[in-house]
């Protein structure tokens, strides 16, 4: 009895599974095919197309063929991409009688500038598709860079929702990264091509070393994104893409001057060769800035160092037969500073010599059974040399000499096993070599890593996309972490997107290994591995004056592990109004920190790293963006965020521990801390909030753009009695608003250029915002080398 109520149940399930895949599939009315050529009808490989609103994507093939099945019926907007071609817009009626439709793209006539990149552009260098992932994911194209007059990637990257760039005091005054969605620089992955760069010398990636004369497009991805791209990615990725495929030639030319002396000169020429079997760029940029100084006791010098800086990147492709493609990148910067010091006891010189080289070799397959294959060889080497000099005594003490070099190889596979499942996946591993004066001897580490991700359609309005990826390193050995994510469209204008993943983070070298002490403020920072035997010396020498109780706690760093939590929905409430909301909250066990654990008798600061048990990052973003006009485009955003360590919290509750007690500077006595007190961790802005208007009008040539970012009162030190938190009687930056605005218009059918940027119009300085220039107005002109359409 029992079996045959169990086998009725089973059949009744089957019957009903089945009844629901029949409606479904009733439902399923449209097919969308079709051909793209370019303007003489050569077929076009490689043309990215998607249909909005659910987001599918297809590729077209060797033929130039695309296919899309199991759509509903109904209007929707069809994209179509392609690197070096205008990008192609139309809306289309998806019903059971559609014909194969014929696509043109016309190649872009502004050449260098203007590939206009949709959020939906396929890339084909990097067969792993971040712009398409559930994790939320923003895209800047060269046009917007452009718009903006930014001159380096930090610019760029602060006016983004949920990103600040933030000084690292404690690092020197040239440290300046990015925080993303609370979370430290050294956790956001910063790429060029899909490769990972180094020199994070201080643990902040200066991304002020970057230009972006010849970026392409930047692809932001915030979230648990990790399984895919490894231990320095828990809170995002920035990709930068370089341009890849090129149907012309043409070149570039242009010069920029303002305030604090500045100079960006940019050369770009890129040819196809061999009957447009290869294709080779190469770019040259030198800037200059005289610096800024944002603190008024600085009798000489700069907060914002000044520097000269060369930069020096190349690229080649040839198709070597119909399956193969060899790729070829190169870049190689240089950066030299000299900074004069005085704060009225020490003055003092500072040298610094960077050297930056990356490069790597890749073939790409594409076979006829549609695998896409992948291997690649990646070399990156980052060099800085740092010397001060006693302007005093004119001795020279020397600084920092640092050496980083990362080798990696990976293969990476893709393939789409049936019309709605797409696999991708890769192996590879890496070895990083560090050699520092501020470290005992030379340090490496090698990792070794194995991914895959399946992107599964089971119907036009749900799609679910998993992974995992293992990761073994040789110092803390091996780690599996998954995600999982799911994208629902109920209807055409709204769809829900939830991603649950998992990250695993190593601590870094300077984590383990530094024993620095600033020449200049004498603070000192210990590496958690060195600091038993550093504080010991100290204490024999007769330098300690005291201990903290917190300093039992420094010793064998554990990795970070966490899990991060994103959901939200894309609402396009009418055809020209889009709103973006997301909820992300990242729980991290482990969370690395700095702490102070000791004072030297001269009163000096001894800092050295702990394990805090557990903290959350946690928060809200929304964006929305408006057509108002064919000309005028706005775009807001917002940012509100929590970053709390857990173990304060507790202290806070039960009165017990390290936090249990504060000092309260109004009346002069220690009392029980309560929660109102914690303020959350250092340096981060519960608000952040940017606007942004941009004009274009296509017939004058003029476009411009004006924007505006605020961000409130953020934790800076403690300034009352140490209680190793911040607390409203502590030091805060300021809550402060930036204006910029920039204004281009072209002539001669686009072949020339000019351009007038103002940044921070009102002159904002703030001596704790030490890299925040002061208003800067620049102007520039750009000469465009490119064959006139007839």
């Amino acid at each position: 009895m029992y079996y045959s109520t169990e086998i009725k149940k089973f059949y009744s399930t089957i019957f009903i599974l089945t009844l629901y895949a029949l409606t479904a599939n009733a439902q399923t009315k449209g097919t969308l095919k079709g051909k793209i050529t370019d303007e003489k009808n050569n077929v076009l490989a490689g043309a990215s197309v998607i249909l909005e609103p659910d987001h599918s994507v297809a590729i077209s093939d060797k033929n130039g063929s695309f296919e899309l099945n199991h759509l509903y019926t109904g209007t929707y907007t069809l994209k179509v991409t392609a690197v070096g071609f205008s990008s192609y817009t139309i809306e289309t009626e998806i019903n059971s009688t559609n014909k194969p439709i014929s696509i043109k793209l016309h190649t872009a006539e502004n050449g260098l500038d203007e590939v206009n990149i949709s959020t939906g552009h396929h890339n084909p260098d990097n067969l792993i598709d971040m712009v398409n992932s559930i994790m939320p994911s923003t895209i800047i194209t060269r046009k917007t860079i452009e718009q903006m007059g930014s001159r380096r990637l930090d610019e760029v990257l602060k006016e983004q929702t949920g990103l600040a760039i933030v000084s690292d005091i404690g690092s020197g005054n040239r440290a300046v990264g990015l925080q993303m969605q609370g979370f430290d620089s050294g956790y956001t992955m910063i790429m060029i091509d899909g490769q990972p760069m180094v020199g994070r010398n201080s643990g902040n990636f200066d991304l002020s070393r970057i230009t972006v004369s010849n970026i392409e497009r930047i692809e932001i991805i915030k979230g648990a994104s990790s399984c895919l791209y490894g231990s320095e990615a828990l809170a995002g990725v920035v990709n930068i893409v370089t341009r890849k495929n090129i149907t012309q030639p043409q070149g570039l030319a242009a010069l920029r001057y303002g305030s604090y002396n500045l100079v960006d000169a940019t050369l770009e020429g890129e040819t196809p060769f061999a009957g447009k079997k290869g294709s080779a760029y190469l770019s040259a940029n030198y800037y200059r800035t005289d610096g800024f100084n944002a603190n008024p006791y600085l009798k000489e010098g700069k907060t914002a160092p000044p520097f000269d800086s060369y930069s020096l990147q190349g690229r080649g492709r040839y198709m070597l037969n119909e399956i193969s493609t060899l790729n070829f990148n190169g870049r190689y910067t240089t950066r030299h500073s000299v900074n004069e010091l005085n704060y009225g006891v020490r003055p003092s010189t500072d040298v610094l010599d960077e050297r930056d080289l990356n490069g790597s070799l890749s073939l790409n397959n594409n076979f006829r059974n549609g695998l896409r294959l992948k291997t690649q060889y990646y070399l990156t080497r980052y060099q800085t040399e740092q010397d001060i000099t006693d302007l005093n005594s004119g001795a020279l003490i020397p600084g920092n000499r640092f050496t980083q070099y990362l080798h990696r190889a990976e293969v990476q596979a893709t393939q789409e096993l049936a019309r709605n499942l797409n696999l991708t996946g890769g192996i590879g591993g890496a070895y990083e070599h560090l050699n520092d004066v501020s470290y005992r001897g030379s340090k490496d580490m090698s990792n070794y890593f194995a991914y895959f991700q399946a992107d599964w359609k089971p119907t036009a309005k749900i799609g679910i996309t998993g992974g995992a990826r293992y990761d073994y390193h040789d110092k803390y050995g091996s780690k599996v972490n998954p995600s999982i994510g799911f994208r629902y469209t109920p209807i055409k204008d709204l769809t829900f997107k939830a991603a649950i993943g998992t990250g695993f983070k190593t601590p870094n070298f300077q984590q383990l290994y530094l024993v620095f002490t600033n020449l200049q403020t004498g603070y000192t920072v210990l590496g958690a591995e060195e600091f038993s035997r550093e504080i010991q010396i100290l204490k024999d020498a007769g330098q300690i004056s005291s201990v903290w109780p917190i300093a039992s706690r420094v010793g064998q760093l554990k990795p970070e592990r966490s899990v991060s939590y994103s959901t939200g929905f894309t609402l396009t409430a009418i055809k020209s109004l889009k709103l973006d909301v997301n909820v992300f909250y990242n729980d991290i066990k482990n969370f690395i920190n700095s702490e102070q654990v000791a004072t030297k008798t001269s009163g000096q600061q001894i800092f050295s790293y702990v394990n805090i048990a557990r903290a959350y990052l946690t928060g809200t973003e929304i964006s929305l963006n408006w057509n108002a006009t064919r000309s005028l485009n706005i775009n807001a955003g917002y940012q509100l965020l929590y970053a709390i360590d857990r173990g304060v919290v507790d202290s806070i509750k039960t009165g017990q521990g390290l936090y249990g007690q504060i000092y309260d500077t109004d009346k002069n006595v220690m009392r029980r801390s309560v929660r109102p007190d914690y303020f959350g961790m250092a340096n981060r802005s519960r608000h952040m909030a940017n606007i942004k208007f941009t004009y274009e009008h296509e017939k004058s040539g003029l476009t411009g753009s004006f924007r505006v970012n605020y961000r409130s009162k953020y934790g800076f030190m403690e300034a009352n009695r140490a209680n190793n938190f911040i607390d409203k009687y502590d030091t805060f930056v300021r809550s402060f608003f930036l204006f910029n605005a920039s204004v281009q218009k072209t002539f001669y059918n686009k072949h020339l250029s000019v351009q007038l940027t103002a940044d921070n119009l009102f002159d904002y300085r703030d001596q704790l915002m030490p890299a925040q220039q002061g208003r800067t107005i620049v102007g520039g002109i750009t000469w465009k080398f490119f064959k006139d359409q007839p």
